[in-house]
């Protein structure tokens, strides 16, 4: 695994230069005293609601979670079942949910779900995406850790029945930059039968979203998926080569 730093980080766009470095430190220091939660809201369509806030949480105390974070989380990277075959998960994870909540499972596998006490930080992260997102309540999280660029997670929706049918998902994410891309469920609509009486190429030109999205995931940004965004879409973080440092992400839901 690579070396966590800041250096790390702002060396992501390979370019180590004197001159580049001190223009980062200045973009950052701008960001730090501005607006910094300036939201791109990306409507997907048919009640599905991508919000991106880049500048979530301060810089600094985004590397100060950081550095908690890969120290302190029970880690592990257990084995999953993915189409009917055994393999290791291609990243570190760990499941933290209040008590009482029914289990999760994913691909045959059932995570510990540690307490929130265990962790006072990430009660303070969730009391801040609580008040960045009124009405919204999570009352579990999904961590993983990508320690380089090999690990990734696949194309997939966590449409689980116990999250409910139009499930919130608010993702944290820290340390390198990643991409996170969206891309719109094949239609289950048989081909030649047409359900809203009109032609499919008046019905294309009407709905001019595009299926696919794509996002770099800063340091101290917030993602939020809601309405049927996992009932219509599939998200990914997948492998690039040279994102060769640390990157850890958090997801909020609600298990009802």
């Amino acid at each position: 695994m690579a070396t966590v730093t800041k250096l790390n980080l702002k060396a992501e766009s390979g370019d180590s230069g004197d001159h580049r470095l001190r223009e980062a430190e200045q973009n950052e220091a701008v960001a730090a005293t501005s607006d910094a939660r300036i939201k791109r809201v990306v409507e997907l369509g048919n009640g599905s609601q991508v919000i991106y806030i880049p500048r979530f949480l301060n810089y600094d105390q985004s590397w100060d979670y950081l550095e908690y974070l890969n120290k302190n989380i029970h880690w592990n990277r257990p084995t999953i079942r993915v189409f009917g075959r055994s393999c290791v998960q291609p990243r570190d994870s760990c499941y933290v949910a209040s008590e009482g909540l029914p289990q999760l499972v994913y691909s045959g596998y059932q995570p510990h779900a540690y307490s929130w006490d265990e962790f006072p930080p990430l009660k303070d992260i969730l009391d801040a995406v609580h008040k960045a997102l009124p009405g919204s309540r999570f009352n579990s999280l999904l961590l993983n850790r990508y320690k380089e660029g090999d690990d990734y997670v696949g194309w997939h929706a966590d449409d689980e029945k116990l999250y409910g049918p139009t499930p919130e998902i608010a993702s944290i994410s820290f340390g390198c930059e990643r991409e996170f891309l969206l891309k719109k469920k094949p239609d289950k609509t048989p081909r030649g039968k047409n359900t809203s009486g009109e032609q499919p190429k008046k019905r294309l030109k009407k709905d001019g979203s595009p299926d696919k999205h794509s996002f770099v995931l800063k340091h101290g940004s917030l993602l939020v998926m809601r309405g049927y965004t996992q009932r219509d879409w599939l998200h990914s973080v997948p492998k690039r080569v040279k994102a060769d440092s640390l990157r850890i992400n958090l997801t909020f839901r609600l298990v009802l």
